[in-house]
Order: C-alpha cells, then structure tokens, then sequence
C-alpha cells in the first residue's frame, strides 16, 4: 500500500509520500513514488504514484525517456502547453500501461495505479490534478483543495479540520507530518523514509526536497507531541454522564 498527500496553497503546493511497498508482511521494501521534472524558468512538474509498483514503475519510466529527449518522443512533459494537457498525456499513457500488461480477457483490476500531479507552467497557475487508472482526472480548486491516494482514511481527519490555504510551507510540513504519522501508526502497509517537496508559486525551481527517516529529530518530535496532544484533549472532554 502507500500514502501520498498533494496540497494546494496560497503560495504553491506542498508534496509527501511514503516509501513503503509490500507484498506481504515478509516482503517489504522501499521504492521511491515521488518524481519531478523541471525546466529552469519555465516549468516544474510534480508526480505522486500509488498502485500496482510495475505500472507506476513503467509510466514514470516512459515520460522521463521522453523527457530526456522530447525532439525525438512525443508527447513529452518538457513540451506540454498547459498542466491539463500534462495531465492528459499522464492519464493516456496510464491507461495505455494497464491495458498492455493485463491479459487479454482478463481483468485489468490488478495492475491498476493512481497519481496526484501538480506544477505549473509559465503562464500559468499552479495546478493540481487526481488521475484514475482509467485515465480520467479531477482538478483540484477551492472546495477540494488537496488530494490523496493510497491509504487515504487514517491521514484525512486531520487535513480536514487543520488545513488553511494560507498556511506557511513549514505548517503544511507539521500538517502532512501529523497524516503521516497517523498513517503510518494505524497501517503497517505505509511507512517511513517519507519525501516532501515544496513548490513556491512562479518560482519555477524545486525550492524545498528532503526525505524524511525514522531518526529524524522534527518528526520524532511531531509523532510524540502529536500523541500526547490527542491524550490530553481526550482528557479533557467530559464523561459521559451514567445517570
């Protein structure tokens, strides 16, 4: 399984993912599903994967070798006019990776994936979009300002309730963190090293990239405030009255 958070603000976006894919409690391992392409000044472009890893694992590797050489592979994310038409050539080739690896006559439930793409290209907003193993995709905006795929319910509470679309890029690191670590308590399928990635609005560079491990000061700190922080909230509501 896995966990990814795409969220939209004020002053640009803010990325994380885990690291985590298992088939089972005795075959675990770490992969990234965190991508990203840039070209300086003009465009930077943010890609999330959940899924089936052969699928994700072959789109990503498809759009990097036609990033590496868009004059000679088309369509490529370096040369896309608009973030809807980057997300487009995703979903296609998304939907083009499931049809060609499930048998013929067989369902295609197995190999199914999702990402979250986001960036902007000059001239443009920031934008942020969902895309389905079928290809198709929604757009963020007000009303849903951030999506997430993978293992989606344990981390969603808090987004919903902390989430500001003015909140600095270092409170969005504190919001994602509490999800994750949310998660990554409730579900032995998503874990640690985790990647976070900040985008600032009409900057066109990557301006913030680490990857975040279980011996991290910040987050050790996030995971055990957070926990005593629910207790004693807890403690705080009144008992439930018995007469």
């Amino acid at each position: 399984m896995t966990y990814c958070v795409g969220l939209k603000l004020g002053r640009g976006m803010a990325f994380m993912s885990d690291t985590r894919t298992n088939a089972g409690v005795d075959s675990i391992a770490t992969f990234r599903k965190m991508f990203s392409w840039t070209k300086p000044g003009e465009r930077v472009i943010v890609l999330l994967a959940a899924g089936n890893l052969a699928t994700t694992q072959a789109v990503v590797s498809l759009l990097d070798e036609r990033a590496k050489a868009p004059q000679d592979r088309s369509p490529s994310l370096l040369e896309t006019p608009s973030m809807y038409q980057t997300a487009r050539v995703v979903g296609n080739l998304l939907k083009e990776v499931i049809t060609g690896s499930a048998p013929a006559g067989q369902s295609q439930d197995a190999f199914g994936a999702s990402f979250i793409l986001g960036g902007q290209i000059k001239g443009t907003e920031p934008r942020l979009f969902m895309i389905y193993p079928e290809g198709n995709f929604v757009e963020a905006g007000d009303d849903t300002p951030f999506f997430q795929i993978g293992e989606v319910k344990y981390g969603k509470p808090i987004l919903i309730r902390a989430y500001d679309p003015e909140m600095s890029f270092a409170e969005a690191a504190k919001l994602l963190m509490v999800s994750f670590d949310s998660t990554v308590k409730a579900n032995l399928s998503v874990g640690l090293p985790l990647d976070l990635l900040f985008y600032e609005r009409d900057s066109f560079e990557i301006g913030f990239q680490q990857r975040i491990t279980a011996d991290n000061a910040y987050y050790r700190t996030i995971s055990s405030g957070w926990s005593d922080a629910l207790r004693a909230a807890f403690k705080s509501l009144p008992d439930f009255p018995m007469s």
